[in-house]
């Protein structure tokens, strides 16, 4: 499969299509792997907390509110993602610093982006399930993104190689 519509088309009893229009930042137009969830309150920590750890080719799925107030990761947060080997970030709310997370070899979906970041730590939860946009993301669940969408599945798909 080349696209996340190939990869609906294959498997409509299966996947769930974010309904939420996401921008696309970073070199990787196309990105998928196991999922991590993790909510936050407008709070960049608990994000770089967890792309400090070793990615293993996952998808760090952040359900910031959808808040497009702070930015809850910047290309400073991005770059170390891409230090750790994570396929890609999915941000239910804003980032920070698009220009240069745009030179760097991940997969970000956002909202939208702003200049603030928070001042004050707010802590965050993880591994929780996080749900946004008619989907629920769980830990273990797949996530498939591109320019065009964002899906989940319980399991597995054939998927081509991240562009």
């Amino acid at each position: 499969m080349d696209s996340t519509a190939d990869l609906f088309d294959a498997n409509a009893d299966t996947v769930s299509v974010c309904e939420l229009q996401f921008r696309s930042f970073g070199k990787k137009q196309r990105f998928f792997g196991p999922c991590v969830p993790l909510l936050v309150n407008e709070d960049h920590r608990p994000v770089l907390a967890m792309l400090s750890t070793p990615g293993e080719g996952r998808v760090l799925v952040v359900d910031a509110g959808g808040s497009l107030r702070v930015g809850v990761m910047g290309d400073r947060l991005a770059a170390i993602a891409v230090e750790n080997n994570w396929a890609g970030v999915v941000v239910h709310g804003a980032i920070r610093d698009s220009t240069a997370i745009d030179a760097l070899d991940i997969g970000v979906k956002s909202l939208g982006t702003t200049a603030r970041r928070c001042q004050t730590e707010r802590g965050g939860l993880a591994s929780a399930p996080v749900r946004f946009g008619g989907v629920e993301f769980s830990a273990g669940d797949w996530v498939y993104a591109d320019v065009d969408a964002v899906l989940a599945s319980p399991r597995q798909l054939a998927f081509g190689a991240p562009v």
